[in-house]
């Protein structure tokens, strides 16, 4: 099976998302959204999240977070999207009620043995703890944000306020999986002000 196009480290890609919660999956992974219906026999729109985007349905049956599943039974390309038949959708109606609608899969579903050394899946960051070379910890990664400018990473840890820092080679300069760690540079990342004395305090909490 081919890889997904979300697990690259790059400054640029689609639009990434993380869900706290889903009835249905342990570890789900965002594969697609569906957008406006195509037609009259149920077809929709689908911006796919895949590498090849009509292999969306080769991962096994996708998932919303409301529990449903749904079984990709024809697809084609379309510009910049899919277009899907799912089993159970055959009219207009049908169809229309699942625009805006994200569908997910079960992260074990991915194949790990198409990855690179230096590949990864985006699912796999959630919970590695951000450090610097000192080893001074800005807390953990609660989700992976595109808002139309390059990937974000969340940042949270206790006490403190969510930040978002640029995923950039600049910023995240090494990812270990195995570790649970991500190296930073803290300047780069805006969770320390360039004109500190290095010691890599964090900035302190804005009052309201």
């Amino acid at each position: 099976m081919p890889p997904v196009l979300f697990y690259v480290h790059t400054e640029s890609g689609s639009r990434r998302k993380w869900i706290e919660t889903m009835s249905k999956l342990e570890n789900p992974v965002l594969m697609a959204t569906i957008g406006a219906a195509q037609g009259l026999r149920g077809e929709v729109r689908v911006k796919s999240f895949t590498a090849d985007p009509i292999a969306l349905g080769d991962y096994g049956n996708l998932h919303s977070a409301d529990g449903r599943v749904f079984e990709v039974l024809e697809i084609r390309e379309a510009k910049n999207v899919v277009v899907v038949r799912f089993r159970g959708i055959n009219d207009r109606n049908a169809a229309e009620a699942l625009n805006g609608l994200e569908l997910f899969i079960e992260r074990d579903n991915l194949p790990d043995d198409d990855l690179d050394e230096d590949e990864f899946f985006y699912a796999d960051l959630e919970g590695l703890e951000a450090v610097d070379g000192a080893g001074r910890s800005y807390g953990s990664v609660t989700g992976v944000f595109d808002f139309g400018a390059g990937d974000l990473l969340e940042l949270k840890g206790p006490g403190r306020r969510p930040v978002l820092i640029p995923f950039t080679e600049w910023s995240v300069l090494e990812i270990d999986l195995e570790a649970g760690r991500l190296l930073v540079d803290p300047v780069a990342a805006g969770l320390v002000d360039a004109k500190e004395d290095g010691t890599g305090k964090p900035f302190p909490k804005k009052s309201k």
